[in-house]
Formats: structure tokens, sequence, C-alpha cells
């Protein structure tokens, strides 16, 4: 063990073991994902291989043959919990993909929320023993986020009782969907419904693509992988062409909208109960946000440790990186940052579930507010997180760059996730539109509840931005409850300013759709505002339910950090809407880098308690035991160029020039 990394840890303020159980969840949990991690560790069939030294189609084989493998290993382990699954899954795959992925995320969960009685009867063991390997073909070549425009048809022929699934252009190419290129032989797809001469938009269609015995491409499919990406080696993202594919009216996802024979439309209670899937995985998508930043910060944490740089003093030893407030500036919000979106993510898997199971009973209430709390949460953290990740790679300085380090990996990786399931400025905008609607409804005099219950004093004309002379509220930026009304406050102010800025443009006899257009750049900073309230607030809620004093203490400290770093980095804000004074924002500067100073002897500690094993991170600067220069010689030993003493370039091409020369 490292002396520098080993004396962090013995400076701890707080029991690490107890602050891993609360981000778990119980100390039964704990226990049971850690029982889970050794199973996969110490099964002598799961050889680890590092990736990075072999071609993309071999990285994809890999990747099949282990997605296969722990089909194989969870059956024979009796795992059947989700979570547990997905534990077992985090600790085998590391920081990458499997091409099965989107079978189990969206083409079996669609299945299971759309599909009626009958269907389910008929999928749904295809799909569990993965005889049927789907996908979920949504995104097409010319649209993605933009849904309306998809351009993908589903004709119903009632002579046949079929649908005729077309690709009418060269934009309406499906194209992006993850396991489509070579592994699935199923494909959920999105599609434009005509029947009797009308469109009826989109619904989901159970689509064959490929023989279920052979494999072999089905008639009327033209299917394949798009080539390399940024990252994503071992996934086939694919494309599909649909020239007039026939199938049966049964395979119309029919849970809730529905063709009859006769080729009659049934309408569905919700248009958004479509969506459901998007839904789930934008939610899902904030606790891998958390993930995605706790690993590339308990990297870059764990080296600033170890690694010993400069000197503060001339004459003096080099100190440890980590004890230059330029680095703790660098990722102690960021390190807060993760701790936050961790808690949102637990709300938002709780809230899903919940409002699913009052869907499945008829209510719909909560579904627009769901729908909109995803959309953007789902772009709040991952523009964070993806400058986040950037930021701890840069932070690592030179050694950062190898993709020994794993951060690179990490970065390619997630960086996705900006675009997927909605691109995130559209995202916002989705989130705006919902914040004008209850901003409108409070003014007609309706009261809101819910996350947006905030907005109920508009009606009072509480909201309304102070005069940069009038006298600011009272902060008080230590206490944490303060802090929230600030954020509260912000929020609402910028969706007035948001919604009065359309307001103005329609006063300047612009349509609707140029006044939404002319204001987009204030309802995407309302939107940002409010998502930033949001975490705010279940930040702060989440340390109501912790017990241990030091465990408290020492997270309270970093809710601090969080919320006041926030102020610094939208200080524009606070002071256009009047909250603040630039004399507290100069306040807040100084408190912040005290706080740097409080967090500093709890970094390392702090990060252990996400309690990722080595063979998770797979990175030589994020090593338990901070040995990081031996691992890094090795892992570059390993390099295939240094298979051979002289690699045969020199005799192909070297030897022959410098003969010439």
């Amino acid at each position: 063990m490292n002396p520098d990394i080993s004396k962090e840890r013995k400076g701890a303020s707080f029991d690490v073991e107890k602050l891993t159980h609360i981000l778990d969840g119980a100390a039964e949990k704990t226990k049971r994902r850690r029982e889970i991690e050794s199973l996969v560790i110490n099964d002598p069939d799961f050889k680890h291989e590092d990736l990075n030294f072999l071609s993309r189609s071999e990285r994809y084989d890999r990747a099949v043959k282990k997605s296969a493998q722990i089909i194989l290993k969870i059956r024979e382990y009796g795992i059947a919990d989700p979570d547990e699954i997905y534990s077992f899954k985090r600790v085998l795959l590391g920081n990458n993909i499997e091409p099965f992925g989107l079978h189990f995320v969206m083409f079996l969960l669609t299945l299971y929320s759309q599909c009626d009685p009958e269907q389910s009867k008929k999928w749904l063991p295809l799909a569990e023993s993965l005889k049927a390997l789907g996908t979920y073909a949504q995104t097409e070549m010319g649209h993605g986020t933009h849904l309306r425009g998809l351009e993908t048809t589903a004709t119903y022929d009632p002579a046949t009782q079929e649908f005729v699934m077309n690709s009418p252009t060269v934009s309406s190419i499906k194209w992006w969907p993850g396991g489509l290129g070579k592994t699935s032989n199923h494909a959920i797809v999105l599609a434009q419904l005509h029947t009797h001469g009308k469109c009826h938009g989109l619904h989901a269609f159970i689509v064959p693509i490929r023989c279920m015995s052979t494999h072999k491409t089905l008639p009327g499919i033209v299917v394949g992988d798009i080539g390399p990406k940024f990252g994503f080696d071992e996934v086939d993202n694919g494309y599909l062409k649909l020239e007039n594919v026939r199938i049966p009216r049964e395979n119309m996802l029919m849970k809730y909208a529905k063709v009859e024979a006769d080729g009659s439309y049934v309408k569905p209670p919700s248009s958004k109960l479509t969506y459901g899937t998007m839904v789930f995985i934008r939610s899902m998508i904030v606790g891998e946000s958390a993930r995605a930043l706790s690993k590339a910060c308990t990297i870059a944490i764990r080296y600033s440790t170890v690694r010993h740089q400069s000197e503060l003093r001339p004459g003096d030893p080099e100190p440890q990186i980590l004890d230059y407030q330029t680095q703790q500036y660098k990722l102690f919000p960021l390190m807060a940052t993760a701790f936050a979106f961790h808690f949102v993510g637990q709300y938002m898997n709780n809230t899903y579930h919940r409002i699913t199971g009052d869907i499945s009973q008829g209510d719909l209430s909560e579904l627009p507010e769901l729908h909109a709390l995803s959309a953007g949460l789902k772009a709040f953290t991952t523009w964070t997180t993806n400058a986040g990740i950037e930021v701890c790679r840069m932070s690592c300085g030179g050694h950062g760059y190898s993709r020994s380090s794993a951060l690179p990996d990490i970065y390619v990786t997630f960086t996705p996730t900006c675009t997927y399931e909605g691109e995130n400025t559209v995202m916002m905008l989705q989130t705006a539109r919902y914040l004008m609607k209850s901003y409108r409804q409070v003014q007609a005099g309706q009261r809101l509840s819910g996350i947006v219950s905030y907005l109920n004093e508009a009606e009072q004309g509480r909201l309304q931005p102070r005069a940069v002379s009038s006298r600011p509220i009272v902060v008080d930026i230590n206490d944490l409850s303060s802090l929230v009304e600030v954020y509260k406050l912000r929020a609402a102010g910028l969706v007035e300013l948001a919604a009065k800025s359309i307001q103005e443009e329609l006063q300047k006899r612009k349509s609707q759709e140029d006044a939404w257009n002319n204001s987009a750049i204030d309802l995407v900073r309302a939107s940002d505002a409010h998502c930033h309230y949001v975490v705010v607030k279940l930040f702060s809620a989440k340390l109501g339910e912790i017990g241990d004093t030091a465990v408290h203490s020492v997270l309270s400290t970093l809710a601090l950090l969080y919320t006041l770093h926030g102020i610094t980095h939208n200080s524009g804000d606070f002071l256009q809407v009047g909250l603040l004074t630039v004399p507290q924002v100069l306040q807040v500067s100084v408190r912040l880098k005290e706080l740097l100073s409080q967090v500093r002897p709890n970094a390392v500690a702090l990060m252990d308690a996400f309690d990722y094993r080595d063979e998770m991170l797979n990175s030589s600067l994020g090593r338990y035991d901070g040995n990081v220069y031996e691992h890094m010689f090795d892992w570059a030993r390993r390099s295939p160029l240094n298979r051979t003493e002289v690699h045969e370039s020199y005799h192909k091409y070297l030897k022959p020039l410098q003969s010439k020369l």
C-alpha cells in the first residue's frame, strides 16, 4: 500500500463503511452487492482481458461472449433481483458496454409495459429466453429527438390484417440502435401509423429482422453495423431499412392504443404512454451520471494523493498535488456533485416505480411531471458529468490521457448520453414547456402541487425580480435551508423571466412558434435553474435521513460545497434576479475556499465509500493500493507493439528507406 494513500485513510473523520451503507441503501444491500461482486471476480470463467489492446471486431466478439456468459452465470447462481443483476453486470463489464444492453433495458422493458395480455403470453417467453433477442429502433438518420418528425411508416392492410413497414426516404433509415448491426433478431420499431388513409402518429411495432434459427436477414430487411464511433467499440450500433416488410396486426404493441381487424383506431388514454420506456431510461441515466462521475473522481483523487509535483516553497519536498488549492477546486465540487447525483438518482428510481405503479392502476395524473423532470434532469446531470469527467482527466496531467487511466474509456462511454434518449438542449426545452404551462396555470388561478408548487407564489407577484437598489433577501451562506430557498427563488424568477420574454415576443406580433424560438435561451436557463433547485433540494433533504453524526457532518459539508459552488458558477442569475448582492457573492467565494480545506482530509475516504473494486475501475491511476507507477509500467509492457524486439515495419520500410538516403 502506498504510504500517502494509507495516511489519507487513517486521517478520515468518519466511518467509510457507514457511508457505503447509505449509498447502497442499507447494510444488507452492501453485503449482498459485495457477495455478487466476489462471485464475478473469483470466477475462473471470467478471465480478465484488457480490451484496449484488441481490434474492434475482437472487442465485439469478446463482448458477445461475455454477455452470453453473464446470462448463464446469473441463471447458475440463481440471481433474479434486478438490482443484483445490475451489480453482477457492473463488476464484469467495468467501463465497457454490452451488446445485449438494449435487449434488457429497452426491448424487454417495452414488452413488459406495452404488450396486451395476449401479446405478453407470446412475446415475453421468447424475449426472456433470448430466443427473440431485441433492440429498440427509434432514431433515424434524419431525425432523433424530434419524434413527430420520424418518417418510418406502418400502413395497415385490412385485406391481410397486416402492417406494411417502410423506410420511404434515406433519412428515414433507422440509425444508431445498439445491438442492431449484428446481434439482434427482432426490433421494436417506432413508426408513423397509417390506417384508412389517416396518420395516427408514432406507435411501436415488433419487427422480426433476422431468422431466429439461422440469424440470416429476413426478406425486405436491410440491416448492418454503422461503423466505428467515438467509443462503444463493443457495441454493434446499426442501421435498418425496411422495404415493404409485412408483419401481423398483433405485432403492434396494443396495451394502450389499438388497431382493430377492420382498421379502426382506438386512441390511448395518453399519448405519453408510448414513451414510457424513454422516461425510464432518462431516469436511469441520472444514476448512471453519478456512477460515471464518481468513478472519474475516485481515480483523479487517488492519483492526486500519490502524485507529487513542483514546489510550494523553494527547497521543500514536492507536495501531493491534492494539496494545491487549484486541484481541490477542480475535484472537490465534482466529488460533491457525484454524491448529489447519486441521491437524485435514487429519488428518480423510486419516483419512476411509484408513478408507473399508479399508471398501471389508471392514474396518469403525475405522468406529465415525471416526463418533464426526467427530461430535464437527464440533460442537467449528463452535461455536468460529461464536463466533469474531462476535468478529472486533465487534473491527472499527461497520465490521464493514457487509456491505462481508464478516464478516456469512461469519457467516451458516457459522452453519448448527452445526445441519446433525447438531445440535451431539446430535453431542457421539453422541461421548459412544462414549466411554462405550469406558470400559465398559476396565472389562471390554479394551485400547483409536486415539484413545481413553488410557482404558486407567482400568483401573489412574489417572484418579481428585485431592483438592483432594493434590499436583498437575508441569506445565511452556512445554512442549507436558506440556500435551498435562494435556489428556489432563482428558478422561479427565471421561469417568470422566460414567460415574460415569450409574452413580449407575442406583443411584437410574432407567432407562438417564433416567440418560443426567440426566447429559447431564456427557456433553457429556466429549466437549468429548475433542475439545479431540485438537485440542491434533494441533497439537502437526504441529510435529514442520516443519523450518524460524523457521516452527517461530512455530507453536510459536501452539500454546502455543492450549493455554494453552484452560486459562484451562476452568480449572474442570482444577481440578475436580485437575490444576492456583489458583496454576498464575494462572501460565497471566501466560504467556498474554506470548505475546500475542510473536505481535504476526507477526500480519499469519501471516494472509497463508493466501494469500487479495482476490477471495476480498471485504472492504473485509480488503484486502491495507490501503487500507480508500478501498474502503469506493467500495463505498457503488455502492449502488442512490445511483443517483438524489432517491428516488421523496420524491415519493410525503414531499412529500405535508410539504404536509399
